[in-house]
């Protein structure tokens, strides 16, 4: 059986293999129960493990405390709705386990952090605790080593039948190749569990740190040593973000983004959608031409931290001044003197006379009126949506240039 150390991977790998999650009534059980009723989860990849669902994981809360498996797991499963729909199915969920523990109530912040671990697009998070130190490691690889041995004999016991083990086994055992991890080498090649006392190491180094007291290594720091320098953790570039318009009178909503900008397809918008965030990718050649850059679509800035606005790229708008009214820059002029303003309209149809008066900083791009795809002639004019898209792109590409984003960073301000 797998370990159950870690819920919050298992979780994430078996979300990743697509294998199946069952919340059960008991450890031993494979029929499925209610969530408010459950005591385990059930994963059957790789191996079948049942975890206590009110077991805590690394992921804790703004608060500090950390956040049991069920709440996890009932985040992940109704993670398309709002944040207003999922308080209410919350709610619902803590009535029928009353007298229980409740399940925590994702922030923003936090299930967009959640989302984009279980997914597997990050890796580190303020929200999401280390695995285990040296000790624990150590003490594990310890047991692993002490409990294959123990296994190994009284297999061998057997087939000799006797009790000491089979000399041809024993050589065999003996051409094994001990593996061990970065804890276990450190204790050094003596028998004991008190790591090896590595103090000089310190002032070997401190000619390579020395720095000036302007900030910049000296030449003998760690600028002049290329080896030293490529051992130095790469830093995550931050996701750029971009605005959409909430009004019901957009052309362009969360339902209908993803196709029209990563697709290059307009469809109309589905107004039934409640979805609060959208991820979109983008190869920006001139900033990374590696890889692409994956961009975060939201309506709203209400869960905003402060240093999220020097993230943001593109606000699109429909010209209406209350859109405006929760943002850092409050007055359209001010905002579009920082940020790339974009409004979509229909072909042959002027523009809002408030989108003309906040001049050159808001791109106008208009796309050719919709029609019933069963209508004859409903498609040959589709084809200029991808040379809309590609003039949106070039003009948030510009302004990310002006603004100073990089290939491993984003800017300090905007």
């Amino acid at each position: 059986m797998a370990s159950v150390e870690d819920p919050l991977l298992l979780l994430r790998q078996s979300i990743a293999s697509g294998s199946k999650i069952t919340p059960t009534a008991s450890a031993d059980s494979s029929e499925e129960a209610p969530l408010s009723k459950a005591t385990h989860l059930v994963f059957t990849d790789p191996a079948r493990v049942a975890v206590p669902i009110d077991a805590p994981t690394r992921f804790t809360s703004t608060e500090g405390k950390a956040v049991d498996v069920r709440s996890i797991y009932f985040a992940w499963l109704n993670r398309d709705f709002a944040i207003p729909e999922y308080n209410a199915v919350a709610t619902k969920l803590n009535e029928e386990m009353a007298g229980a523990t409740a399940v925590h109530m994702f922030a923003f912040v936090e299930r967009l952090v959640l989302f984009t671990f279980l997914e597997g697009a990050q890796e580190e998070s303020e929200f999401i605790k280390p695995l285990p130190g040296d000790k624990d490691a150590a003490a594990g690889a310890g047991a692993a080593a002490a409990g294959t041995a123990l296994k190994a004999a009284p297999a061998a016991s057997g087939r000799a039948g006797r009790g000491t083990m089979d000399p041809r086994l024993a050589q065999i055992y003996n051409g094994e190749r001990r593996m061990g991890d970065r804890n276990t080498i450190l204790r050094g090649i003596k028998a004991t569990s008190t790591p090896q006392d590595f103090s000089h190491v310190r002032k070997l180094a401190t000619p390579f740190m020395t720095r000036k007291p302007g900030g910049t290594p000296t030449a003998t720091g760690i600028g002049a040593n290329p080896s030293l320098a490529l051992n130095q953790k790469p830093v995550r570039r931050p996701d750029p973000i971009i605005l959409l318009s909430p009004s019901a009178s957009a052309l362009l909503r969360m339902s209908n983004a993803k196709s029209f900008l990563e697709g290059g397809r307009y469809a109309p918008p589905d107004h039934t959608s409640t979805s609060t965030m959208l991820h979109i990718s983008r190869l920006i050649k001139d900033i990374d031409a590696t890889r692409p850059m994956r961009f975060i679509l939201v309506e709203g800035p209400e869960q905003f931290k402060p240093e999220y606005w020097n993230r943001v790229v593109a606000v699109f708008t429909t010209g209406q001044a209350w859109q405006f009214k929760n943002y850092r820059w409050s007055n359209p002029t001010e905002l579009f003197k920082h940020v790339l303003g974009v409004y979509l309209g229909w072909r042959g149809d002027e523009p809002p006379e408030a989108v003309r008066a906040f001049g050159h900083k808001v791109l106008s791009c208009s796309v050719e009126k919709w029609r019933d795809p069963g209508q004859p002639g409903a498609e040959t004019s589709r084809w200029r949506d991808r040379e809309v898209v590609e003039a949106i792109w070039k003009g948030i590409e510009a302004n990310m240039r002006a603004k100073g984003w990089r290939k491993d960073a984003a800017p300090s301000s905007i």
